[in-house]
């Protein structure tokens, strides 16, 4: 019988040439930049350091790009991830080759989106997809929606320029120190409107360690939960996300709980993919859009 170690390894070496992957694309409000406002990486192979200095944006992540992306608070932006620089084809997996892992997305406030280096700078989180039910990651959502990923921009941030970091973390070899692997990439944003809102933030390097539980962590072992890395999601003054993802039955068995028809919802909502219900949850309780809050087990709900 194989060990889960020697499991691990021998995946990893029979897909190490398809499965790396970056980010490339973004979409504001349904609306394609195609590119303008991402900072071109030297290459689709990933970080490996998570206290390297280009954990932050990747390598060559400082590079400034063609153009800024304009975004307003509160509208969702649309991060899109492909294998190979220019191809969007749907029918490629975003990344493949049991890469499987989270999500996540930070901003950072700069005074000059164009010329800020990202390891100089201090991130917030404003969404996440870690590990939705048993077996099936925030990855997985990359794959199913063509490599795209939405988030909404927090409404009462301050109006200005900001990087936007979009961050796939691979486990399939992160059983031991070392192995996870980082496929960060940054965007050139300038936010309008907004508040006046200053969440706190951590540094890239700084903000994760080699240790964290949910970098060295066994993708072939047995586990129901999965704890994103770093800090809570900021929800534009609501409550913060947690970073614990239970796990449940396969996606096959949710089922789907309507919005209320009675009463019109108040409050912010989440965005897609993003919480919306379980047991302990204190955040939005609808979804933003068209978009349905589903249940995925007692403890998860999302936005689908």
């Amino acid at each position: 019988m194989l060990t889960s170690t020697l499991l691990s390894v021998l995946l990893a070496a029979a897909s190490s040439v398809q499965a790396h992957s970056t980010f490339q694309e973004l979409w504001v409000a349904g609306s394609d930049k195609a590119g303008s406002c991402m900072r071109t990486v030297a290459s689709n192979s990933p970080v490996t350091s998570p206290t390297s200095a280009d954990i932050a944006c990747n390598v060559n992540g400082n590079k400034a790009a063609a153009s800024k992306c304009t975004v307003a608070a509160g509208q969702t932006v649309t991060v899109e991830m492909h294998a190979q620089p220019g191809d969007r084809s749907c029918s490629n997996e975003a990344i493949g080759g049991n890469h499987d892992g989270p999500v996540i997305v930070y901003l950072a406030k700069v005074p000059d989106s164009s010329t800020a280096q990202g390891s100089s700078v201090g991130w917030f989180k404003i969404g996440q997809a870690g590990l939705i039910s048993k077996d099936y990651w925030g990855t997985d959502l990359l794959n199913a929606n063509c490599g795209k990923y939405d988030v909404k921009i927090p409404s009462d941030i301050v109006a200005g320029d900001y990087l936007l970091r979009a961050e796939v973390i691979a486990l399939h070899v992160a059983g031991s120190v070392g192995g996870a692997q980082f496929y960060p990439g940054c965007f050139q944003l300038t936010v309008t409107g907004g508040g006046n809102a200053s969440p706190p933030t951590v540094r890239f390097p700084g903000a994760y360690s080699a240790n964290d539980p949910g970098i060295l962590f066994n993708l072939y072992g047995s586990y129901t939960t999965y704890t994103v890395p770093g800090p809570a999601v900021y929800t534009g003054g609501g409550p913060a996300a947690p970073t614990t993802s239970p796990g449940s039955p396969s996606p096959t068995t949710t089922t789907t709980t309507s919005r209320p028809t009675t009463t019109a919802p108040t409050g912010p909502a989440a965005p897609h993919y993003g919480q919306c219900g379980g047991i302990g949850w204190t955040g939005p309780t609808f979804c933003e859009g068209n978009y349905t809050c589903t249940k995925s087990n007692d403890y998860y709900s999302q936005c689908l």
